[in-house]
């Protein structure tokens, strides 16, 4: 199993349970949505994926890894996140900085980095962008670079967090476009039950912090939302 939570459950300092109780397991190849309200606890679900969080109760396990454990740069090579805001994951002078900076950091040789860092541009189409200033792009090239720099980093699953929100159209079907490329096994966090549908084959609905739908049939998802 690539990606496995074990009745997990996680409190802030000082607050009440953000995620109660969360049992799931995602596989090699599986596109997965994570559906629900503000607040329902998506985006601290999404942290515990790779380790930036780690659970007050349960366990998380990578490929067998718990992310408790000193493997947690193991664990960021095989699960990459992409934030709800580029401006978070960009921070270089130029966007082939800002896409090496992963490969570089996993002391790679040089061929490597630029093999890596050529794919990962080609498969966003940024290929263009390579020496501009990542602060400088429209928000769609922002978010299709953010994607770049976690694909430079060969991560068999990727995460995403909001990915299409303040995007535009065009922006949105490029994104699209990009994730249906890929090989890799995708977890995506949205409010857009169109664009779930579109990519993914499973839903994962959160209520306050619980799991209350997990589900491959898109017709029960859609009725649960009286769509």
């Amino acid at each position: 199993m690539l990606l496995s939570f074990e009745n997990v459950s996680f409190s802030y300092p000082g607050s009440a349970e953000v995620l109660k109780d969360i049992s799931f397991s995602i596989d090699r190849g599986e596109k997965v949505a994570l559906l629900g309200l503000n607040g329902a606890g998506k985006s601290t679900l999404m942290l515990h994926t790779n380790g930036l969080l780690i659970p007050s109760k349960g366990n998380v396990w990578v490929k067998g890894m718990n992310t408790k454990s000193k493997s947690v740069n193991e664990i960021r090579k095989t699960v990459g996140i992409v934030f709800q805001e580029a401006d978070d994951q960009l921070f270089m002078p130029t966007v082939y900085d800002d896409v090496a900076f992963g490969p570089r950091n996993m002391k790679l040789s040089q061929e490597e980095v630029e093999r890596r860092v050529h794919r990962a541009l080609e498969l966003t189409n940024t290929e263009d962008l390579a020496q501009r200033s990542p602060f400088e792009l429209s928000g769609g090239q922002k978010k299709s670079v953010s994607i770049a720099t976690v694909l430079s980093m060969n991560p068999e699953l990727i995460v995403f967090d909001e990915p299409t929100s303040s995007l535009d159209y065009i922006a949105v079907k490029n994104f699209i476009d990009i994730i249906k490329s890929l090989p890799q096994s995708i977890l995506l966090s949205t409010h857009d039950l169109e664009l779930a549908k579109q990519l993914c084959h499973r839903a994962i609905i959160l209520e306050e912090g619980k799991i209350i739908k997990d589900t491959t049939e898109i017709k029960e998802l859609i009725n649960f939302f009286n769509i």
